[in-house]
């Protein structure tokens, strides 16, 4: 079984956990991002029925602080494999946040190939997205089969992450800002723009044009990630992504419902993830 909790998601933190568990073998967990503290990690996986030995290491998206402002305390207290970029991980070497903790843990992922994280079990394939930090990619991970892609802080959507999208059981995609909310709000001016002219966030609109163009009857599971606390709401989010997937014949089973069906079968789950809050422990498969 692949299980996934989102930790927190958002530009107040943002950390994820994805574990396999099959029967007779060992968990195969892994972290993406380390935006919480080690204190309210620990806690969250209690609550899940996880300790801090059920993730084996740590993939890192981009060095903005709601991403790694935890990352030397993990490192510090947990000494798990960190895997960035090369160019990732030279501007973690010299972070004030990371600095003092990074070098032990330090893994390289090599560019345009896939890197095994957990030999025979977890693979990841990195792949660049557009966002202001020194570098940003999204990951597109092989965890016992099973194909998970997570793309957050994406200012535009690129070629190369809608194939891998297109190929994925589950996509983790940003959501992050309603343009009508944006415009009228309260930011100033070179912060929207900072926002919405591709290199900074994914609309709601954009995020649901993407959909429409990876959507596959294989993809099984939609989470949509890093919602803007002023700029959006999950339901505004949720109703882009569901008139996406009705324009490819997919319905909710109910007003509201994270579930939706189409025809031959067809069916994908949808659902918004919380920004301060863990999610409930998700099971993919089953």
């Amino acid at each position: 079984m692949i299980k996934f909790i989102s930790f927190s998601s958002g530009s107040c933190g943002n950390c994820y956990f994805i574990s396999s568990e099959e029967s007779g073998r060992e968990p195969a967990g892994i972290l993406i991002d380390a935006g919480v503290s080690i204190r309210k990690l620990k806690k969250n996986l209690s609550d899940k029925g996880y300790g801090p030995g059920s993730f084996s290491s740590i993939l890192v998206t981009h060095d903005h602080l709601d991403h790694i402002r935890h990352l030397g305390s993990f490192c510090k207290n947990l000494c798990k494999p960190v895997y960035a970029t090369p160019v990732l991980h030279a501007a973690l070497a010299s972070h004030s946040f990371t600095k003092d903790h990074i070098a032990s843990c330090r893994r390289e992922l090599s560019p345009e190939e896939w890197n095994e994280i957990i030999p025979g079990r977890v693979s990841a394939r990195c792949f660049i997205v557009p966002h202001d930090a020194t570098e940003t990619v999204g990951y597109a991970l092989s965890i016992d089969g099973y194909s998970l892609v997570i793309m957050t802080d994406i200012g535009r959507m690129t070629e190369e992450a809608l194939h891998y999208a297109s190929q994925a059981d589950t996509v983790v995609i940003e959501s992050n800002y309603d343009m009508d909310m944006l415009i009228a709000g309260p930011y100033t001016h070179e912060l929207k723009m900072r926002i919405c002219q591709g290199n900074g966030h994914l609309s709601n609109d954009e995020c649901a044009a993407a959909i429409r163009q990876f959507y596959t009857p294989r993809l099984k599971h939609i989470f949509l990630c890093h919602l803007s606390e002023n700029n959006n709401t999950p339901d505004r989010a949720y109703r882009c992504a569901v008139d996406a997937l009705g324009q490819l014949g997919l319905r909710p089973v109910s007003r509201n419902s994270w579930l939706l069906t189409g025809p031959e079968g067809r069916t994908v789950t949808l659902r918004t993830l919380p920004r301060r809050t863990p999610s409930q422990l998700f099971t993919l498969d089953g």
